[in-house]
């Protein structure tokens, strides 16, 4: 995994940690831990298959 993966995945579970420690949060810390989170596992997956980890296969067997 690349570095930027790697910390993708980590900010990643930190915004998770948070929404699941804090879910009586004030409501615009909240959204902005779940756009945080969304963002992030985009930027992971994005790293992955950039980084050419996952193999893509459109041919199904």
């Amino acid at each position: 995994m690349s570095n930027f993966a790697i910390f993708c995945l980590v900010i990643g579970a930190i915004f998770g940690a948070f929404l699941i420690i804090e879910p009586q949060v004030a409501k615009g810390w909240y959204i902005a831990a779940q756009a945080g989170l969304v963002i992030c596992g985009l930027a992971f997956i994005c790293a992955m298959l950039i980084g050419r980890r996952i193999k893509f296969d459109p041919v199904l067997r």
